[in-house]
C-alpha cells in the first residue's frame, strides 16, 4: 500500500462490505452503518504493530458507541454484531495484516 490513508480506505472498504450489524434480523452492513472507515481508523494501527488479537479487537468494537433511536440510546458495536460477523472481522484482519 502506497500510504496510511489508502490502507486504511481498502481495510475500511472491506470491513463495510462483509461485516454488519444485526437489527431484527436485518443485516445493516457497516458501509451503510457509516462505521467502517471509523472502525478501520482503529483497526489499522493493530495490523500495523503486530498486536492484533481477539481481546484488542473486542476492546475496540466495545469502545465504538452507536447511536440508536436518533441518539436516545446508545450500544458498544460489540453489542451490535453477531458472534459470526466478530469472527468474520478477526479472519479478515488476519488476511488483510499478511498483505502489508
Amino acid at each position: 500500500m502506497a500510504n496510511n490513508t489508502e490502507a486504511i480506505e481498502a481495510l475500511a472498504a472491506e470491513i463495510g462490505e462483509n461485516i454488519y450489524i444485526d437489527v431484527a434480523k436485518w443485516h445493516l452492513y457497516l458501509s451503510d452503518a457509516h462505521l467502517h472507515t471509523v472502525l478501520a481508523e482503529r483497526l489499522y494501527p493493530l495490523l500495523l504493530n503486530n498486536a492484533l488479537n481477539e481481546d484488542e479487537v473486542l476492546a475496540t468494537l466495545r469502545n465504538i458507541p452507536v447511536k440508536l433511536g436518533g441518539g436516545r440510546t446508545e450500544l458498544p458495536l460489540l453489542d451490535l454484531l453477531p458472534v459470526q460477523c466478530q469472527v468474520n472481522l478477526l479472519d479478515l484482519l488476519e488476511d488483510y495484516q499478511q498483505k502489508l
